[in-house]
């Protein structure tokens, strides 16, 4: 079964958050990785299911020097230990997002998509890959706040972060980092960072990850903002990365920022970084384009990674880390059209998805399951029921806070659209069952009658 790679077998030691930075057992372990996404973002495939892929692609990540690959999206249904035992023994961690195409939080609609399908989707991701040693972590999600006016999605991915955190508690055994993808958006970067950082330990995430390209061609610690950065986040409790880096405007790209990443400069702060990405797509980022007939042929900008990534020498000791750092960030306060979310209220999780936290997310449902972007047609039965008892009012009308199923977190939060409870395509309406007293008594005065009801 997927997931139960004896640990004995295993040859790495499971990484572990100390204060702002991941250790393997004593020592310091900084990110030498890649994103690996082979037939891109809009084709969904899960790349770590062909064991003979697999042995390929591993070949050309020890030869690059990598000990971390990031996958998007997997099946978790399908079997994983041979890719899995293929990384383990090449030295190789995995950070794992937990979403799919089909399940995930939408931006559009967060308050819908937070529901108990999607919770059972990935929780169910979760039993399939936590039993691996080499799972350096799980990234709750992937740039959902993209610009300005999507932040009111941030309570959504900050509960399912809460959530994946209840639940490897309670099924997992051992401690696993969940943390957030983060676009890098100058005007509300730092928002994101502490708000994800803030309030109760238990809904504070573990790690942090942000998507960078601003260093470009042969740019500079200073010219390209890295040194703003590190002082932007100095005393963040908690690790930080390059999720994704390697700006194309320059090519073939240098990757001149490796020198500076896994310095002194920077190791204070951030835990090194994984290059976008390995293989050529549409977009143009590949280090090798993969060929009809499965051949790898690597490009310039492999050959460059490989000379910098060699040349490169991780800083010694805590390298200026703080494995103590503990300290919860200051939640960011409300903004219009920067941070448009208010206080550190977080939604309640849906009803129904409750009991797995205690009997676990059931049989995995991979490509075959609900698309649960929308909602959730358990959970707009449990809100209708609730609503016809008058108990979801003030959750319609846009309350400051709720502890309904639907996943209604603060009023900002419910600002961006997404109607409580219902799909996104149907308008925000009242149960029928609590609108029919008050259409009759309309129609009595209209009629000049009196109905009693």
């Amino acid at each position: 079964m997927a997931g139960l790679i004896s640990s004995v077998s295993a040859a790495l030691t499971p990484i572990e958050v100390k204060g702002n930075a991941f250790y393997a057992g004593d020592e310091r372990f900084f990110i030498r990785g890649v994103d690996y996404l082979p037939g891109g973002s809009s084709n969904f495939k899960d790349p770590l299911i062909d064991a003979d892929e697999c042995k390929r692609d591993i070949e050309y990540f020890k030869d690059l020097g990598l000990n971390t690959i990031r996958v998007y999206s997997v099946d978790n249904s399908a079997d994983h230990d041979d890719c899995m035992k293929q990384l383990d023994d090449a030295g190789i961690y995995l950070i794992l997002d937990v979403n799919t195409p089909n399940n995930s939080i939408n931006r559009a609609n967060p308050g819908n998509s937070y529901n108990t399908a999607y919770l059972q989707h990935v929780f169910a991701t979760i039993d399939s890959f936590k039993g691996y040693d080499n799972l350096l972590g799980f990234f709750a999600a992937n740039e959902v706040i993209n610009n300005e006016n999507t932040t009111s999605s941030a309570p959504y991915v900050k509960a399912v972060i809460r959530d994946m955190k209840q639940y490897i508690k309670a099924q997992a055994k051992r401690a696993i980092p969940v943390g957030y993808s983060a676009a890098d958006i100058s005007i509300n970067r730092e928002q994101q960072a502490k708000y994800f950082n803030c309030g109760e330990d238990e809904e504070r995430l573990d790690m942090f990850g942000m998507n960078d390209y601003s260093w470009c061609g042969k740019s500079s610690f200073t010219v390209s903002g890295y040194d703003q950065k590190v002082k932007d986040y100095s005393g963040y409790s908690r690790p930080m990365f390059l999720s994704e880096f390697g700006c194309i405007e320059v090519t073939p790209r240098p990757f001149t920022e490796i020198g500076s990443l896994y310095s002194t400069d920077m190791s204070s702060v951030f835990s090194g970084g994984l290059v976008y990405e390995y293989s050529e797509e549409e977009n143009k980022y590949g280090l090798v384009s993969i060929k009809s007939d499965g051949s790898i042929t690597t490009k310039t900008d492999y050959n460059n990674l490989k000379s910098q990534l060699s040349s490169a020498t991780n800083p010694t000791g805590d390298a200026g880390a703080s494995p103590t750092a503990d300290a919860a960030s200051e939640c960011p306060t409300y903004e219009a059209g920067v941070w448009e979310v208010e206080g550190s209220d977080l939604p309640s999780m849906p009803k129904r998805a409750s009991s797995f936290i205690s009997d676990g997310a059931g049989k995995p449902l991979g490509t075959t399951g609900p698309n649960t972007s929308y909602g959730d047609e358990g959970d707009i039965a449990d809100n209708e029921a609730m609503a016809a008892q008058g108990s979801t009012t003030a959750a319609s009308s846009g309350s400051a806070k709720t502890s309904s199923a639907s996943g209604s977190a603060s009023a900002a939060a419910s600002s961006s659209g997404a109607a409580t409870g219902v799909y996104a395509s149907m308008p925000n309406l009242l149960s029928p069952v609590v609108a029919l007293p008050f259409v009759i008594v309309i129609l009595s005065m209209m009629l000049g009658t009196v109905m009693v009801v």
